[in-house]
């Protein structure tokens, strides 16, 4: 929920769920629980056998890693290097790496974003008409800034755990299992903290519209996607350093 989506895009709120192009670090010769795919991205949630006896586990996400040659597209400079990579057919998503970069807002929102960590999946197969992010909250901190999109929709699954979404209705709770979408141009801006004592995990997915901007109704801020990426500014139009 910051201006990446990445998803981030999306829930991310200009953030864009496009940024980084990753690699996961799991491999294994089968998958063990149902399987939802789409554009060859494997993400299964759903019990976990073995695979939950190793490896950490939030709402039991479990999906093996298989290895193949998926399409290579170019959202962001970093799938320049991907060009030339096996990419794989499917991965366990919370071994997918954590996004390079943190935040893409500037201080003092950046450090705001502290102990949130999003894993960029559709970038994983080179997906680049939608971004997928895999993101945990710990207890007390965002998902983003509260904003809204006037063009990228976004969309929410809560994984595990509870998170409370704030948007211009007020507070809603949202556990796990439970999901919510966030039309653009309609701007109800939103966001989801962690109010909980526990981390809690969410699947973010939200479009790549060109000529995106991203309204934040708490903050002295503006965001609009430029070819370069997302630019920053005051509402007064004076970017930030």
């Amino acid at each position: 929920m910051q201006a990446g989506w990445t998803a981030s895009n999306s829930i991310s709120g200009a953030e864009p769920l496009r940024d980084h192009f990753v690699s996961a670090n799991s491999t294994s010769p089968s998958i063990t629980s149902s399987d939802h795919s789409a554009s060859r991205m494997l993400v299964v949630v759903g019990s976990c056998s073995t695979a939950a006896k190793r490896r950490p586990s939030f709402g039991s996400i479990t999906a093996r890693t298989y290895t193949g040659i998926a399409p290579a597209r170019k959202p962001s400079p970093d799938f320049h290097r991907a060009m030339n990579t096996k990419m794989p057919i499917a991965v366990l998503a919370l071994e997918a790496a954590p996004r390079a970069k943190p935040s893409n807002y500037p201080e003092p929102f950046k450090s705001m974003m502290t102990g949130r960590v999003k894993r960029p999946l559709g970038d994983l197969f080179g997906l680049s008409n939608f971004g997928v992010n895999l993101t945990t909250v710990p207890a007390g901190a965002l998902s983003a800034l509260r904003h809204a999109h006037s063009k990228q929709d976004e969309f929410v699954y809560i994984v595990s755990g509870t998170l409370t979404l704030h948007t211009d209705e007020g507070a809603t709770q949202l556990s796990t299992g439970m999901c919510a979408g966030f039309k653009a141009g309609k701007g109800n801006a939103h966001h989801l903290v962690n109010e909980g004592s526990e981390p809690a995990v969410y699947l973010e997915v939200g479009d790549r519209t060109p000529g995106d901007s991203v309204a934040y109704p708490d903050d002295d801020l503006v965001a609009k996607l430029a070819a370069s990426g997302w630019v920053f500014e005051h509402k007064d139009g004076t970017p930030y350093a």
